[in-house]
């Protein structure tokens, strides 16, 4: 069988860019069951409620939902295990030092296979208050609006 190569992107949790600024964004391998790649490959998980946990050293995933796969027998796992993130040390102590001294939080942005491993893209992010995400949202609509505007010009429409 043929070795994947590039990108094949899993799931994304496009709410954490809204509700979170996101700080800095690391990259980590996932320690899986069989049964849960193979429910990643047909393109099945959500990270809607995923956060990161750092516990006596060590960076573990909670709250994200990879289901059961379907052709599984007794040997399938549960969907919302407890996983074991793969990082350096340094990056871990890292983290964990950020977390605790500045009140961050870790969130995992997207999930995906870079080939042909598992990776889940997580990042140190900062709540954002209510008014911070409507000024988020203005300043996304203004931009499209401009980017519109400079389209028609181009397009000799004018306003």
């Amino acid at each position: 069988m043929a070795r994947e190569q590039g990108r094949k992107m899993i799931a994304q949790n496009k709410k954490a860019r809204h509700d979170y600024l996101i700080e800095d964004v690391y990259e980590a391998g996932l320690v899986l069951q069989g049964t849960e790649v193979k429910s990643l490959r047909q393109g099945r998980a959500s990270l809607v409620d995923g956060f990161v946990d750092i516990d006596r050293g060590e960076a573990w995933l909670h709250g994200v939902h990879i289901p059961e796969y379907s052709q599984g027998t007794w040997t399938n796992h549960s969907a919302r295990r407890k996983r074991k993130l793969l990082l350096n040390r340094d990056e871990i102590d890292k983290i964990e030092r950020r977390v605790n001294e500045k009140g961050l939080t870790v969130v995992p942005l997207s999930l995906y296979f870079l080939d042909g491993r598992a990776k889940v893209e997580i990042a140190l992010a900062k709540g954002k208050k209510s008014w911070d995400k409507r000024h988020s949202l203005a300043e996304r609509q203004a931009n499209r609006e401009i980017e519109q505007a400079v389209g028609r010009r181009a397009k000799g429409m004018g306003d």
